[in-house]
């Protein structure tokens, strides 16, 4: 009689933690040996990251992890979360953000939780840390998301080659040293590799070179990521590139923020993709992240795509055909910094020259403000207006592309709005995505596109990186005049199982760690 009553008490508890559905997986015993106090957060329609239809629903967190997930019933002494209908879905990941930038003086990242992410994806556009400063980083400095990084090429080029020797191909020497390091790296919990191939750093480099570098990061099932060669005029030849990586180096290959920034080229959206289409028919993995913006934020000196950076001639295209000048505001700009929020023709009119024989100034100026101080590293950086809607929405509805901000704390308004702009407009406003589409965009997809593990879907086992969100209210209100105004609409953001955002702010609990492949 004892063991009966036992049996049937200890199946009572494990339907605590269980869900109804007969579908559904219920939770290992283990996961009722657990000392934490656990939470349950009820009334939720959950989307859960699969692209699958949401459902009412509760979800259960013990510690740091997700134990259960569906119709619920509340344990004795269990925290009780009401949802009030809202949506409660996995956390969102970053797969291309600078957020990391400013996370010394800001290590609550607001910019990030406050739109919903939870996990940032750094080492981007060809630069990194080492993973060995990254991981001591994150133990000394807690941060409130989660970071988990690519191995930069251009910071590779750098430690082998010097930083003055960047305007040339890598020897086979030097091409054998950088790929000790990235199997080091490797080894310690990178990604993979990433390229920045349209700035200098990256932009001299043979396309073997890279070759070579993206086949050691495949032999550890790494990833590729790209900010292609060219964005515009040789963007036909940069997708072949990238494609060509993928085919012989056996990796899967991503776009960075894929975009038109070509004039001429508007409304071709279509055809890319098609192409795209084309090399994963062929069996080749390639994928592309995207931010839902117009208008880039980089270096003045990716407007001159031949690196002709005195002539007339490719500033008078530049300004005709790669951006708009009355409508690109230099973000930073330290040779004049009172130019800092003004566009390229405001400041043409300022200096009374054309907007062609100012962009040359901005250049000449920054390059040598940069000689005479060498250790300053970001003297400038330009919004440019130079893409269409009409190429946007394509790209954000491919079935291979995620969702990125590409954004760090200010500067850019994708940095604060990026993720609840689409979940506004895109969703919401223009109904050209479903909402489970858009969520599995911002997650597992996410996810499955970098290579986590553990993360990017409310699943049972899988750790507690939540957001709750009313999608009747979500607004990014972020914009040029103001970059971190606070998104409308995101309730909770939990990551780890600790609400890092709520009330509008900040809770200052840092329980992010470092994620490695």
């Amino acid at each position: 009689m004892k063991f009966i009553f036992s049996l049937l008490w200890l199946c009572c508890m494990t339907n605590a933690f269980t869900q109804v559905d007969a579908e559904d997986t219920p939770v290992s015993i283990s996961a009722l040996q657990t000392d934490a106090r656990t939470l349950l957060i009820t009334n939720v329609f959950i989307i859960d990251g699969t692209g699958t239809p949401g459902k009412m629903g509760s979800v259960r967190i013990a510690g740091d992890k997700i134990i259960g997930v569906g119709q619920l019933l509340p344990l004795p002494d269990e925290q009780i979360l009401d949802g009030k209908g809202k949506v409660l879905a996995p956390g969102f990941i970053d797969s291309h953000s600078h957020h990391d930038r400013n996370l010394n003086d800001f290590p609550t990242a607001l910019g990030a939780i406050s739109q919903g992410i939870t996990t940032i994806v750094i080492g981007q556009d060809g630069e990194s840390d080492p993973i060995d400063s990254l991981k001591k980083w994150c133990i000394t400095r807690p941060k409130s998301v989660n970071i988990a990084t690519y191995t930069g090429h251009a910071s590779l080029r750098i430690q082998v080659m010097g930083s003055d020797q960047l305007h040339r191909t890598a020897t086979t020497t030097e091409i054998l040293n950088m790929q000790k390091i990235l199997r080091s790296e490797m080894t310690k919990g990178s990604f993979g590799l990433s390229t920045g191939l349209e700035y200098e750093e990256g932009f001299y480099a043979s396309t073997d070179e890279v070759l070579q570098l993206a086949k050691t990061a495949a032999e550890y099932d790494g990833k590729y990521i790209s900010h292609l060669r060219s964005e515009d005029i040789y963007l036909d030849e940069a997708i072949d590139e990238i494609i060509t990586i993928g085919r012989e180096a056996h990796i899967p290959v991503q776009v960075s923020h894929i975009k038109i920034a070509l004039r001429d080229d508007w409304g071709t959206a279509n055809q890319i993709l098609a192409k795209l289409e084309a090399a994963r028919a062929e069996g080749i993995n390639i994928t592309a992240d995207v931010y839902p913006y117009e208008y880039w934020h980089s270096t003045i000196r990716v407007l001159f795509p031949n690196k002709d950076f005195t002539s007339l001639e490719a500033a008078t295209f530049a300004t005709t055909h790669l951006f708009d000048p009355a409508g690109s505001i230099l973000v930073r700009y330290l040779p004049n910094p009172e130019y800092a929020g003004k566009t390229v023709s405001e400041i043409a009119v300022l200096r009374k020259e054309t907007p062609e024989e100012t962009l040359l100034y901005l250049v000449k100026a920054a390059e040598n403000y940069g000689l005479e101080h060498p250790d300053e590293t970001y003297i400038e950086s330009i919004m440019g207006k130079s893409m269409s809607d009409a190429d946007l929405i394509p790209f954000i509805t491919w079935t291979h592309s995620n969702i990125c901000s590409d954004g760090a704390n200010g500067g850019h308004p994708r940095g604060y709005g990026a993720f609840t702009r689409v979940l506004a407009e895109y969703v919401r406003e223009e109904k050209i995505l479903l909402l489970e589409t858009a969520i599995n965009k911002m997650t597992a997809l996410s996810a499955d596109h970098v290579g986590i593990q553990g993360r990017g879907l409310i699943a049972t086992g899988y750790y507690a990186d939540l957001v709750l969100f009313d999608p009747d209210t979500v607004q990014d209100n972020a914009n040029t005049d103001n970059a971190k105004a606070i998104s409308d609409g995101i309730i909770t953001v939990w990551v780890n199982g600790q609400i890092v955002f709520e009330h509008g702010g900040a809770t200052n609990q840092f329980p992010g760690v470092f994620l490695s492949r």
